[in-house]
């Protein structure tokens, strides 16, 4: 990935979910603190999504899931991001996942998990300041 220019993120709804309020929030909140954001809609494979990460040359993949999928859907970005040399890719998410499922999924490489509540503020403040350092 590049060190240089904005952070790139691609914000995805991965599954079968119908809602995508959030996750246009986020991407928004992303992108007005100077990040290039890349939104990949509703209904997304983890294939898509990893696919377009790495097209995309992205520093980082936000997903968002409130389908009660997240423990099945992380895990194959996590999967797919190794199989294809770009574990580089930071993988953070948010949405309606049980506090006794976040430490399964930092164990299998989620960086970091937003559930309902978490600001838009927080959001960015993490992402700027763990998802690529200046060089």
């Amino acid at each position: 990935m590049g060190v240089t220019g904005p952070i790139r993120v691609v914000v995805a709804k991965p599954g079968l979910d119908g809602h995508d309020r959030g996750a246009k929030v986020i991407a928004r909140a992303l992108r007005d603190a100077g990040m290039e954001v890349i939104y990949t809609g509703l209904h997304q494979t983890p294939e898509q999504i990893v696919d377009t990460a790495i097209q995309e040359d992205a520093d980082a993949i936000g997903l968002s899931i409130l389908s009660g999928a997240h423990n099945t859907l992380f895990a194959k970005v996590i999967e797919l991001l190794k199989e294809r040399d770009a574990e580089d890719i930071k993988v953070f998410g948010g949405g309606i996942i049980p506090e006794a499922d976040i430490p399964p999924l930092k164990e299998q490489g989620v960086a970091e998990i937003f559930t309902p509540g978490a600001t838009t503020a927080s959001i960015v403040d993490w992402v700027n300041a763990n998802v690529r350092q200046p060089a």
